[in-house]
């Protein structure tokens, strides 16, 4: 019976990590995604569509949607 009441609290404190670490939110940013002006065709490799869109001034691509149309991605 002593031990339980050793391992409560730190049971309780362990708990209240786990909680605390889930509610709060992130503080990302977030991420903008505009249509490629440069890219031709359809996207099928993401790693032409982001050399694509660093060519434009964007931090990255993505290939998206049905169309499989290259995005360009930056921080908003």
């Amino acid at each position: 019976m002593e031990s339980s009441r050793k391992f409560f609290p730190a049971i309780a404190v362990l708990l209240l990590l786990v909680v605390t670490t889930e509610v709060v939110p992130s503080a990302e940013a977030r991420e903008c995604e505009t249509a490629s002006n440069r890219f031709k065709g359809m996207c099928m490799m993401v790693a032409n569509c982001a050399n694509v869109c660093l060519t434009e001034g964007f931090s990255g691509g993505k290939c998206s949607g049905f169309r499989r149309r290259c995005m360009c991605t930056k921080e908003c």
